[in-house]
């Protein structure tokens, strides 16, 4: 068996590292995945993600990855952070409702959509 040195780390399971390694398994660099995304998603904003800079990008971000990248949008939202393995059924049913209906929203809409729900949760708290 193997010993492994002092200096050599075990793979990186970040959420950051995991993206790097779907982008390298496409072959894209940080650029073409701005492309690809109709720049969407920026080079640099790609870049602070796989360097776990920015800890959770936004649901519509992840969505757009896993098309470029060809992977499980519930896969990237549960390494994000958006829900646990033991996630009920009808809360990832909602979650995943809830992300397709934004995809054809305005910017008009979906700032009345984070507003609105806002005021709910707000609501929920009292």
């Amino acid at each position: 068996m193997a010993k492994v040195k002092d200096h050599q780390k075990a793979p990186d399971d970040s959420f950051g590292a995991h993206l790097a390694r779907l982008r390298n398994a496409k072959g894209l660099s940080l650029r073409q995945v701005e492309e690809a995304t109709e720049g969407e998603v920026s080079n640099a904003y790609l870049s602070q993600l796989e360097n776990n800079k920015i800890a959770k990008p936004s649901p519509n971000i992840l969505y757009v990855l896993a098309g470029v990248y060809a992977t499980s949008y519930e896969d990237l939202m549960k390494r994000a952070g958006y829900f646990t393995s033991d996630a009920k059924a009808t809360g990832q049913r909602q979650a995943r409702a809830a992300t397709f209906a934004i995809q054809d929203l305005t910017p008009e809409e979906e700032t009345i959509l984070i507003d609105y729900l806002a005021f709910i949760r707000k609501q929920k708290r009292k």
